[in-house]
Parts: structure tokens; C-alpha cells; sequence
């Protein structure tokens, strides 16, 4: 069973490792599998154990501890999601499925009409789906006060967490929670406060006042109460605020004229990320007269109360889910680009690798010819030069193309042109390897709209490839095919050799970027290009391929009537 840990904070962050080995020590020092850049990490701080159940972590006598979900451990079972503090460094626990539920389809079974069927006799009440939302709608339909606040309560959680999954935009995400705040609760004013782990400060992230005149004066909060609620951990609400003994009359309330506020922490799975804050003054501030609030109809100059003080705890609970999901998805996107950094750094480095090899190969020819005045040697150099800087060219273009998102430039173009340029480009070395080319073009309605430049390097990496594939094999054989179907208003071209072909098992990663067959010669980059070029055309290409039969790529573009309509749209867009 693998497992993998994320580092969600601390000075590694984004960084992945997996849990593969029956014992993974972590620390500080170069030994440890897991070595964390962290100051208040020990040496050796903890191992990571396999166990029948799941991992556990171990703590080894470290100086500050392991800590699971806020609590410190000797040891622990770890679950998906736990979090483990190892000094300033928190890392996120996640292990694969057992496939415990494989054959769930098979233990629920659905009785057929035949088998048994239930009574009309048997169904006791009904009520549509409509019926919910409409009460919901109107809350004052309810037959108690006590069952309108309920509705009105449960509408606004409904709310929020219609917000929570449908907004992405933290900051947009907690101004609207703040906006449900002060439809429920008769604040005047609503902060949200976020803790900052690096610099230990709660800093504001969203803030709302109900008055718009309000809005241009500075909003103060306690710090006392802040810390407070943050030792506590506990939500609290302050009915004559100035005489509370939990805050001793702290200057900020009495200056400002805080008669009622209500503080709670934001609790998520396992730590407080936040705190929810809400007051208002009397006499309110702006013109509230006649007031009421938009969800229960509740007038402004009302007190808050209990019910205020459960809603804003669970209001606070969705809001600190929404910055954990945010937080943990910051951290996987930055392990992924990290990893994806690391996978190119690497695939690159070989090839250039490879070619400075080659570099050096051809300078110490020349420097041979040079020194004893041997063309032979000078002619061998040069050439060896020659075919690197081609190399380092085409490594250069291949990931320029690659990584740049472009429109294709479309213009008019002769499909049969196109393809004996490429040919032409690589007679020198089709005639060298002594293979026979066959050409085969189909009449076109016309001129097929596409760009030059893009389509010729698409064709040259197929037919580069297909040379390296033919140096194998003895019956060397180039294809190059094309066709028109009216029909499906598509063109083909085909571009086939009978090369010793691709293993079944690597077709699937074939056109994926660094994935090559050629070993050292390739760059893994050619087919993937050539992939992103075609689809850029609105097509797509395939490859067919069986051992010992030679392989064959297909082309399928729009015909000239699909990519003139699409290029239209491209260019009145552009206008727009």
C-alpha cells in the first residue's frame, strides 16, 4: 500500500514524497528518506511504519514533537486528510483505496417488479420537490416563530454552501458568505480575520458593513476579544460589551462604542484557520429606522441573541472548510507544477547532455584535422557539428512549439507542396539510408486552408521519425498518402513506413511530452507537438502499429469549407 505526504506549509511547500518502503524515517539530517529544510525539525524526528491497517507515525524523542490534527501523538494510525506538524513544516496524509467497496454493485441488489412490490397501503404521506424550495422561499408560512428562524437559518446554510462549492475565488467567496452574515444576524458590521502562519497575525480578508455610508470609516477590533476567542477556541457573544468581565472593559470597545458583538473561531477538520467577526453600536450608525433584516424580516435595532451566535458558528465552520480546500488545493497544483518542473529539468538535461557529447566529439575531430592537417578528420568534425547544432535546433523549436498556446495562422495551401518540401528537406538523408519513398495524392477540391509553417514541422517530425524507425530494418519503405472523404468533410494524410513498430504497451504514452523509443537519440517532444499542432487545426492524429509490421500515423483535418467557417469566427473574435 503507497501513501503520499504533501507539505500544505513550511519552507518545502508544494513538495510531494511517497511512502512506498516498510520504514521511512523523516528529519533534518541527509540520511533520513524524507529530509525536511525545517530548523525545529530534529535529525531524526519521526518515522513513518507500515502496518496491516495503514501508516503510522512514529515520534523518536524529536525536541518539539509530532503532531497529528493539532494534538501531539507518540504514535498514530494516519487517515487521509490528517495533518502532521513536524516543526514549522505541515504535511498532508493521503493513502490510496483498498478497493474495499469493489463489489459494492454486487451486495445491492434492485428487486424487480416480479419479485415483490410495495402497496399503495404502505405509503403514508407524499410531497413533492417543489414543496421544499417553496418553503424554504417563505419562511412565514411556518406555523411558529420558533419554525421561521429554523427555515431562515437553514436557508442561509443552504446558501452558503451553494457558495462554497460554486465559487473558486477565495476572496469573492468570503464576501458573499459575509453578505449571508448580515442577512441573518442584525450586525452592523462583518470581518473575516485569517491567520497567518508565517508572521502568527490575524490578517483581515473580507470585511462588510450594512450601511454604505459606514463603509468609508475605519472598522476597529478588539485585539482583546480576538485573543480571546482564539485561546478559547470558542465562539462568544457580548451583549453589553463595555461591562463584559471576559474582555475588562478593553479601551478599543469603549471607545468606539461597542454595545454587542459576537466573535466565533473558524474551525475546520482540524485546526482554527480564521476567526468571524460581527458588532454593531448604538445608536447605529446611518439611517436604520424602519429597518428589518432581508432573510427573517427581524428588525435592526433587535439585540443579538443565541440563534445569532449558532449561526454565525456554522456560517464560520463553511467558510474555514472553503479555506482548507483552497489551502490543500494551492499545495497539490504547486506539488504537481513542482513535479512537473523536475520531470522537465531532467528529460532536458539529458538531451542537452547528449548533444554536448556529441559537440565535444566533433570539436576534438577538428582540433585532430587541425593539428595533423587531416581533412578526413576536419570533414568528420564538421559533420558531427553540424548534425548536434540540428539537434540543439530542433530540441529549441520543438519545446518553443510545445509550450506557446497560438491560434493557427490559416492560409490557402497546396497539401501536395507542403509535402515535397518536407521530402525535399530530407532527401539528402532518405537517399543516404537508400529508402524508397511512394507518395500518393489524392485530387483536392481546392486549396486546403492551414498554417504552413506549423503543418510542415508536424510533417517533418513524422517523417523524421519514420526514417529512424526504417534504420532498423533492411526493407526500408517511406508512405506518404493522402485522401479526401466529402462526406465527413475531412482530409487525411497518412505517413506510413515498415519500421520494426511500436510495442502495444507504449502506444497509449506515445504522444505524451519526453516519452521517446528511440532512446537517446529522440526527444520525446516531436509526436506530442505534433499532436498539439493538429488539434490546433481543429483535427487530430492516431497512430496504428504492430510489432515487426511497421507503423502508420494518421492525419484527420477539416476540409477547406469547416476551417474557413472556423477561421471566420477566429478572426471576427479578434475584431470583437
Amino acid at each position: 500500500m503507497a501513501a503520499t505526504l504533501i507539505v500544505v506549509q513550511g519552507p518545502q511547500q508544494g513538495r510531494r514524497f511517497t511512502l512506498e518502503a516498510s520504514v521511512v524515517p523523516v528529519g533534518r539530517d541527509a540520511s533520513n528518506v524524507i529530509r525536511l529544510h525545517d530548523t525545529e525539525v530534529s535529525r531524526r524526528h519521526a518515522e513513518f511504519r507500515r502496518t496491516a491497517e495503514g501508516y503510522v507515525v512514529v515520534d523518536l524523542g524529536s525536541s518539539n514533537g509530532t503532531w497529528v490534527n493539532s494534538q501531539r501523538v507518540q504514535q498514530h494510525l494516519l487517515q487521509t486528510g490528517d495533518r502532521i506538524r513536524l516543526g514549522q513544516t505541515v504535511l498532508l496524509y493521503s493513502a490510496e483505496q483498498t478497493g474495499a467497496d469493489h463489489d459494492l454493485a454486487e451486495r445491492i441488489n434492485l428487486i424487480s417488479r416480479g419479485e415483490q412490490e410495495l402497496g399503495t397501503a404502505s405509503i403514508v404521506g407524499k410531497v413533492s420537490a417543489e414543496e421544499g424550495a417553496r418553503v424554504l422561499a417563505d419562511p412565514s408560512r411556518a406555523e411558529s416563530l420558533w419554525a421561521q428562524n429554523a427555515l431562515v437559518n437553514l436557508r442561509i446554510l443552504l446558501q452558503a454552501a451553494q457558495v462554497v462549492s460554486q465559487v473558486l475565488d477565495i476572496h469573492q467567496l468570503l464576501q458573499q458568505l459575509l453578505d449571508l452574515v448580515l442577512e441573518g444576524v442584525p450586525a452592523e458590521r462583518a470581518c473575516i480575520l485569517l491567520y497567518d502562519p508565517s508572521h502568527g497575525q490575524w490578517q483581515p480578508a473580507a470585511a462588510r458593513w450594512r450601511c454604505e455610508e459606514a463603509a468609508s470609516v475605519d472598522f476597529p477590533i478588539s485585539r482583546t476579544i480576538l485573543d480571546y476567542v482564539a485561546k478559547h477556541g470558542e465562539g462568544i457573544l457580548f451583549s453589553d460589551a463595555p461591562h463584559d468581565d471576559r474582555i475588562g472593559q478593553a479601551a478599543s470597545v469603549v471607545r468606539y462604542g461597542i454595545t454587542e458583538a459576537i466573535c466565533v473561531p473558524m474551525k475546520g477538520r482540524h485546526e482554527t484557520v480564521g476567526l468571524l467577526y460581527l458588532d454593531k453600536r448604538h445608536p447605529l450608525s446611518g439611517n436604520h429606522e424602519g429597518l428589518t433584516l432581508a432573510a427573517s424580516g427581524t428588525p435592526l435595532h433587535h439585540h443579538l441573541t443565541e440563534v445569532h451566535l449558532r449561526l454565525a458558528v456554522a456560517l464560520a465552520h463553511q467558510a474555514a472548510l472553503a479555506v482548507e480546500e483552497t489551502r490543500y488545493y494551492q499545495a497539490l497544483v504547486q506539488s504537481e507544477r513542482l513535479a512537473a518542473i523536475g520531470q522537465t529539468i531532467a528529460a532536458i538535461s539529458h538531451h542537452i547532455k547528449n548533444i554536448l557529447q556529441g559537440l565535444r566529439s566533433g570539436m576534438e575531430l577538428l582540433s585532430m584535422g587541425i593539428r595533423e592537417k587531416n581533412e578526413t578528420f576536419l570533414q568528420q568534425g564538421w559533420r558531427i557539428l553540424e548534425k548536434n547544432q540540428a539537434r540543439i535546433y530542433d530540441l529549441v523549436m520543438d519545446m518553443l512549439s510545445y509550450s506557446k498556446e497560438r491560434a493557427p495562422n490559416l492560409e490557402p495551401c497546396d497539401l501536395g507542396s507542403l509535402i515535397q518540401e518536407v521530402l525535399e528537406l530530407m532527401s539528402g538523408r532518405i537517399s543516404e539510408q537508400n529508402v524508397h519513398c511512394q507518395v500518393e495524392l489524392t485530387p483536392m477540391p481546392g486549396p486546403i486552408l492551414l498554417d504552413p509553417e506549423a503543418m510542415h514541422r508536424c510533417l517533418l517530425n513524422l517523417v523524421t521519425n519514420a526514417l529512424d524507425a526504417l534504420q532498423e530494418v533492411e526493407d526500408r519503405r517511406l508512405t506518404i498518402r493522402t485522401e479526401f472523404d466529402p462526406n465527413r468533410h475531412e482530409v487525411c494524410i497518412r505517413v506510413a513506413d515498415t519500421g520494426p513498430g511500436i510495442p502495444p504497451e507504449k502506444l497509449g504514452e506515445l504522444f505524451k511530452p519526453f516519452v521517446s523509443t528511440k532512446g537517446a537519440r529522440g526527444t520525446g517532444l516531436g509526436l506530442a507537438v505534433s499532436r498539439k499542432i493538429v488539434r490546433e487545426h481543429g483535427g487530430d492524429i492516431v497512430v496504428h502499429s504492430r510489432p515487426g509490421q511497421g507503423s502508420e500515423f494518421v492525419i484527420r483535418l477539416p476540409s477547406t469549407a469547416a476551417i474557413s467557417s472556423r477561421q471566420e469566427r477566429v478572426q471576427a473574435e479578434r475584431q470583437a
